[in-house]
């Protein structure tokens, strides 16, 4: 009798070890899924995986997109709904009218009738990659954009499979480490793209980030080189990286 007991307690124990042991699996596996959702949400990283690439991610830390910018080139095809164009560093982009989009030929109000294939223009607007949904479109004097221009100021088209050019020119802000900023809109951002645009022809502007010292980083895709330009307070270009 003794030994059936002292098995039957043994028996018991080992049940309870079990039982613990599994309930300790559940509360560890419960809490490791917890943990890694976390870590996982946009909330829980301060830098996505976009992020990390240089494009996309969100929020504080000026990695964001739809966003503020623009690009500039010569028309190649017309529809109802908006046109194609190639930068002069060869990027083509895709550009989508609407009903508040705004015309001008040089300085002067203009209509949609405006564009035409060969035209050389500058589109602003919301950039999504390659694509822009134009608030304002503005027919340029005939050169004021190619590819001597784009030469000039040391753009570098992109190259499938090409290393990406590094190399800095001008002012860079002592204290500016990428993905830092604020994205802004409206005429600020107008107005940097702009600048860069006109000292960098070629590329594609996907956001405009007001840095702590009051510049701007103008991010720029579309090209090997640069992919940030930067412009002062009253809208200069001062370097570029």
């Amino acid at each position: 009798m003794p030994s059936r007991k002292l098995t039957r307690s043994i028996v018991a124990g080992a049940a309870a070890i079990a039982v613990a042991g599994g309930s300790y699996g559940i509360v560890s596996a419960t809490s490791s899924s917890a943990s890694t959702a976390a870590s996982s949400s946009p909330a829980a990283s301060s830098a996505s995986p976009a992020a990390s690439s240089g494009s996309g991610g969100g929020g504080s830390n000026a990695r964001s997109g739809p966003a503020a910018g623009g690009s500039s080139g010569t028309v190649g095809s017309v529809s109802t709904s908006g046109f194609t164009m190639t930068t002069s560093a060869g990027q083509k982009v895709t550009v989508d009218e609407a009903s508040a989009t705004t015309y001008q030929k040089g300085t002067s109000p203009a209509s949609a009738s405006a564009i035409t294939t060969g035209e050389s223009v500058l589109v602003l607007g919301t950039v999504n990659s390659t694509t822009i949904t134009a608030t304002q479109v503005t027919v340029q004097p005939t050169g004021s954009e190619g590819s001597a221009a784009s030469s000039a100021a040391g753009v570098v088209p992109f190259q499938q499979g090409a290393p990406s050019t590094s190399k800095q020119v001008g002012q860079i802000p002592a204290n500016y480490s990428q993905g830092s900023g604020t994205i802004v809109s409206g005429t600020a951002a107008s107005k940097a793209t702009e600048a860069a645009l006109a000292a960098y022809p070629g590329g594609v502007v996907d956001r405009v980030v007001k840095l702590s010292n009051g510049e701007y980083e103008v991010h720029y895709i579309g090209v090997n080189w640069p992919h940030h330009i930067f412009v002062s307070q009253d809208f200069k270009v001062v370097g570029a990286d």
